[in-house]
């Protein structure tokens, strides 16, 4: 396990919140590595997740997933955004707040 690891984040993304606080999409985590439904996605279970989008409009990160579930869905499987997105939603654990352990030192 490494002691430390470069990512490379949006230079408009939020902050890191707390642990436990409300998701802010920093991306982070996701940066760090994919959650399971990114290792669905990415098909690979270090680095960046596939399926992280940054929001211009929004000013923050997004899950793929949720968001544009077609975008991260194979070819032909675009029938199953809607069902895929819901389960996405619980799979990520969205709006339970910020689960990622990462500790943040800006460069």
């Amino acid at each position: 396990m490494r002691d430390w690891q470069v990512i490379q984040q949006h230079t408009g993304a939020p902050g890191k919140p707390a642990l436990g606080a409300p998701c802010n999409g920093c991306g982070v985590c996701c940066l760090a590595e994919p959650c399971p439904v990114g290792v669905l996605v990415s098909r690979r279970r270090h680095g960046a997740c596939d399926a992280l989008r940054w929001n211009e409009t929004q000013r923050r990160y997004l899950c793929g997933a949720v968001s544009e579930p077609r975008s991260v869905l194979p070819e032909g499987m675009g029938w199953l955004a809607p069902l895929f997105a819901r389960l996405a939603r619980r799979w990520i654990a969205a709006g339970i707040g910020c689960d990622s352990t990462v500790e943040v030192t800006r460069g």
